[in-house]
C-alpha cells in the first residue's frame, strides 16, 4: 500500500478542529481601505510638500527624469509612510527574465560609528541598488565574473508595502538592467515599447484632435488558476518540482458535464478568494470578478483594466501572493498552464487597447464605427500590424508549458488570426468595396419575454476559438499562459502596432503633400490595409481541421511548438523592428532568445528527470508487487488443481502488466539516453530542437504505458494522488 498517498486522504479527512479561515476586512466598503498599502497620491500629498508632488506627477506624467533633490523628497516621504505603517524593511523589486519577481530586503535600520542607531532611506538609495547580475537569466550578457547589475526605480508604477507574516516591507518597483545598461528583465522593453507607441500614436490622433499630448496602453488580464489540497500537492513529486502531474489517468469524470463552469463556488474556495480579494484590494490591485472556470477545481479573478506598465506589475504581484494566500488555507495554487490531461489548461487572456490623455479609447468604434474615422486608424492598423509581424507576437508566448495548450481544442490555435466578428467584419468589406457601412453601429434588441427587459445584442459576438479576438472595445489576445509575465506579449503589441502607425503617418504625409485631402487618403490607405490583412482575419472555428489547411493556403505560419515559435525573434525583420524602435538592440534581442530557450529546455529537463524517478521509485514497484499478488494467486490455484479457466483472467492481467511495464522501462532509458544526447549539444537553438523532437515524445509515450498501468493495478497499491482526488476533493 502506497503510505503517501493515503497518508495526505487521511490527512484532509481528519483534520480536527480544522475551520474555514476567514480574515477580517479591514472595512466593509472596499473604497475605504482600497490602496492603503501604496504609496500612492494620496499617501504622496500627506507626506510632501506640493511642489515636490507636483515635480514627481510631472516627471511620471512626461517621462521627464527626477532630479536627485527631488529623489531625496520622495525618499525620505517614502520612508516615513513606511514607517508609519510598520514596515522594517525595503527592496528593490524587479522581475528578472525567470517569469517572477526577485527582491532582497534591507532594513532601514542604521548604526553610525558613534553608536548612535536610526532610520535611514535616501534618494540615492531609492533610485539605484546593486544586485548581483550573473546570478538571473541573461542570455550571455553577464558572465559568471561579471557580477555588476543595477535596478533602478521605475515612478511610474507607485512603492507599495507588502505583508509577511508579522513584517512589513516597502517595495520600490524597479527596472533590471546590466553594467553597461542592456536589459535583464521584462520592465524596461516593456516601458520603451510605450514609449515608442505613444511616439508614434500621438501625431496620428492630432490629425483629429490637437488637444491630444499623450496616448497610454491599457491592459485588463484574466488570471487562471487550480486549487489544490496541500496535503495531495505534497504528496505528488511532480506537481512539487514542475506544477503539473506527468503522470495520471483521466478520472471518469471530468469536464464532460459543463457543471463547473459558473459553477457554486466552494465555501473553502471562496474564503481563499475572499483573503485574496482583501489583500489585492490593500494593495491597490483592482480585481472585481472571481469565479469557477471550466475544468473540475479550476478558478478566475479578473481586475479592472489599468495602463500597462502598471496591470502587468499588479499581475506579477498577484500571482506571489496567490501563492502565500493558498498556503494559509492549507491550499496549493497551481498556474502551470496544463496542471492536467484531459481537462482545460490555464491562460490568461490581455486585453489590450490604447487611451489618450483626453479620455478617448481609440478602440471604442461608437454608435456609427463606419463614420467613425479616428476608430477605423487604429483599428484597421491594429489588425494589419498583427497580420505584418503574427510570428512575433506568436513568439512572444511561447514556453514549454505553453505548447500543452495552444492548438488543443481548449485554447486558441497556434495559428494567429483576427476575430472581429460579423457586424464590423461587414462594415471592413464594405469599405473595402467603397459602400456605405453606416449600419454596423446599429444594435439589435432581442424581445425575450414581456416580463424579460430586452437585451441589446453588441456588434461582436464572442469566438473562443480566435487567438486574437476584438470584444467591443479592446482586443483580446487568448494564447498568452496563465503563469507568463504579461510583459512579454505587451511590449509586442505596442512595437508592432506603433512601427504600423509610423508607416501609416509617413504614407498619409505623402499623399497629404501631393493635394489630398485628410480623409481621402486615410480612406485610401485604410482600403488597401484592409485588401491586404484580409488572410489573417476569421470569423470560423480555430479548432477545426480545414482551418489548418486554409490558414496554408492563405499562408499564415503554424507553429505548435517553442523551438519553431522562437525562431522569429532572430528573422531579419524583427531584428529591424526592435533595433529601429529601440525596444532592443540586437544583442538584447539575441540574449532574450537565448533565455528562452534555455528556459524551454530546463524546464523539459525538470520533467523528465522527474517522471524517470517517478517510474522507476513508485510506479514500477506498485506494479511489480501487485503482479507478484497475482501470479501467487495463479500459483495456488494452480496447486489446488483448479482447472485454467479460473484463473484465465489474472494470467490475462498479468501479461498486460508485464507488457506495459516492459515498455514504460524501455522508454524510460531510451528517454535518459535522448536527453544526455540533447545535453552535448552547444547551440541552444538546436538543444531546444532535440529536447522538442527526442526527449518530449518518449515522455509522452512514458506516459501512456504509465497511465495505463494506474488503470490495471490493484488501488491500494497505487503509489501516487490520483486525479478524482486531486480535481475533486475539497
Amino acid at each position: 500500500m502506497s503510505l503517501s498517498r493515503f497518508q495526505a486522504l487521511d490527512t484532509i479527512l481528519n483534520r480536527s478542529g480544522f475551520e474555514l479561515e476567514y480574515v477580517d476586512v479591514p472595512d466593509v466598503r472596499i473604497s475605504n481601505f482600497f490602496g492603503c498599502n501604496v504609496f500612492n497620491d494620496k499617501a504622496m500629498k500627506e507626506y510632501m510638500t506640493e511642489e515636490a508632488f507636483s515635480n514627481v506627477k510631472l516627471a511620471i506624467q512626461s517621462g521627464a527624469k527626477l532630479s536627485r533633490e527631488d529623489a531625496d523628497i520622495v525618499a525620505d516621504a517614502m520612508k516615513r509612510w513606511s514607517l508609519d505603517n510598520g514596515a522594517t524593511h525595503y527592496t528593490h523589486w524587479f522581475q528578472p527574465l525567470t517569469g517572477r519577481t526577485a527582491e532582497k530586503h534591507d532594513s532601514f535600520f542604521q548604526l553610525s560609528p558613534d553608536g548612535k542607531v536610526s532610520e535611514e532611506f535616501t534618494g540615492d538609495t531609492l533610485v539605484q541598488q546593486e544586485p548581483d547580475g550573473s546570478s538571473f537569466p541573461g542570455g550571455g550578457l553577464r558572465s559568471t565574473f561579471e557580477a555588476r547589475g543595477y535596478t533602478a526605480w521605475d515612478p511610474s508604477s507607485p512603492a507599495f508595502i507588502l505583508e509577511l507574516v508579522e513584517g512589513k516591507t516597502l517595495c520600490i518597483p524597479t527596472i533590471f538592467v546590466t553594467y553597461g545598461g542592456e536589459a535583464l528583465d521584462y520592465k524596461l522593453p516593456l516601458l520603451k515599447s510605450q514609449a515608442y507607441i505613444e511616439q508614434a500614436a500621438v501625431p496620428v490622433c492630432q490629425l483629429f484632435d490637437d488637444n491630444v499630448t499623450r496616448v497610454i496602453t491599457t491592459l485588463g488580464w484574466e488570471q487562471e488558476y487550480f486549487l489544490v489540497d496541500e496535503a495531495l500537492f505534497n504528496a505528488r513529486p511532480d506537481l512539487l518540482l514542475t506544477g503539473r502531474t506527468l503522470l495520471g489517468k483521466h478520472s471518469p469524470k471530468g469536464q464532460q458535464l459543463d457543471d463547473h463552469y459558473f459553477g457554486s463556488i466552494p465555501e473553502r474556495v471562496f474564503a481563499f478568494m475572499r483573503d485574496l480579494e482583501t489583500e489585492c484590494h490593500k494593495l491597490g490591485i483592482p480585481v472585481r470578478t472571481r469565479h469557477n472556470e471550466v475544468g473540475p477545481g479550476q478558478y478566475e479573478m479578473a481586475p479592472m483594466f489599468e495602463e500597462t506598465n502598471l496591470a502587468v506589475d499588479h499581475n506579477q504581484l498577484l500571482m506571489d501572493v496567490m501563492d502565500r494566500v493558498a498556503k494559509r488555507h492549507k491550499l496549493r495554487v497551481l498556474l502551470h498552464e496544463k496542471p492536467f490531461a484531459g481537462v482545460n489548461g490555464s491562460g490568461k487572456h490581455n486585453n489590450w487597447s490604447m487611451a489618450t490623455n483626453t479620455g478617448r479609447n481609440l478602440l471604442s468604434p461608437g454608435k456609427q464605427p463606419g463614420k467613425n474615422l479616428l476608430f477605423l486608424t487604429f483599428f484597421v492598423n491594429t489588425i494589419q500590424a498583427v497580420y505584418r509581424y503574427a510570428d512575433i507576437l506568436r513568439a512572444s508566448v511561447a514556453s514549454a508549458a505553453n505548447d500543452h495548450r495552444l492548438g488543443a481544442n481548449e485554447a486558441p490555435p497556434a495559428i494567429i488570426s483576427v476575430f472581429v466578428g460579423d457586424t464590423l467584419a461587414k462594415m471592413l468589406d464594405h469599405l473595402e468595396a467603397g459602400v456605405d457601412a453606416d449600419q454596423a453601429g446599429v444594435k439589435e434588441v432581442l424581445d425575450l419575454l414581456s416580463k424579460i427587459p430586452n437585451l441589446e445584442l453588441d456588434n461582436t459576438d464572442r469566438n473562443r476559438t480566435s487567438p486574437f479576438a476584438f470584444t467591443g472595445n479592446k482586443f483580446e489576445i487568448r494564447m498568452v499562459g496563465s503563469s507568463m509575465n504579461c510583459a512579454a506579449p505587451m511590449t509586442v503589441m505596442n512595437t508592432i502596432v506603433g512601427r504600423q502607425l509610423q508607416d501609416f503617418k509617413k504614407e498619409l504625409d505623402g499623399l497629404m503633400k501631393s493635394g489630398m485631402d485628410r480623409d481621402t487618403a486615410i480612406l485610401a490607405i485604410l482600403k488597401r490595409y484592409i485588401t491586404e490583412s484580409k488572410p489573417v482575419r476569421f470569423e470560423g472555428d480555430g479548432y477545426s481541421e480545414e482551418w489548418k489547411a486554409e490558414a496554408a493556403r492563405r499562408g499564415l505560419s503554424n507553429l505548435p511548438n517553442t523551438p519553431d515559435a522562437l525562431g522569429a525573434y532572430l528573422r531579419e525583420d524583427a531584428v529591424e523592428l526592435f533595433t529601429g524602435s529601440g525596444v532592443f538592440t540586437e544583442r538584447e534581442l539575441h540574449a532574450h532568445y537565448d533565455v528562452m530557450c534555455e528556459s524551454y529546455i530546463l524546464k523539459l529537463q525538470i520533467e523528465s528527470r522527474t517522471m524517470g524517478e517517478m517510474v522507476i521509485n513508485h510506479i514500477l514497484p506498485a506494479a511489480v508487487n501487485y503482479q507478484t499478488t497475482l501470479t501467487q494467486n495463479i500459483l495456488q490455484l494452480k496447486e489446488v488443481g483448479m482447472p485454467e479457466s479460473t484463473y484465465a483472467a489474472q494470467l490475462d492481467l498479468v501479461k498486460r502488466i508485464s507488457g506495459n511495464l516492459n515498455k514504460m522501462k524501455e522508454n524510460v532509458e531510451a528517454m535518459t539516453e535522448a536527453r544526455k544526447k540533447a545535453n552535448e549539444v552547444e547551440d541552444p537553438t538546436d538543444k531546444a530542437k532535440a529536447y522538442c523532437f527526442e526527449v518530449k515524445p518518449l515522455m509522452e509515450a512514458i506516459r501512456t504505458y504509465a497511465d495505463r498501468l494506474e488503470y490495471l493495478v490493484d488501488d491500494r497499491e497505487w503509489p501516487m494522488v490520483k486525479y478524482r482526488e486531486l480535481m475533486f476533493v475539497r
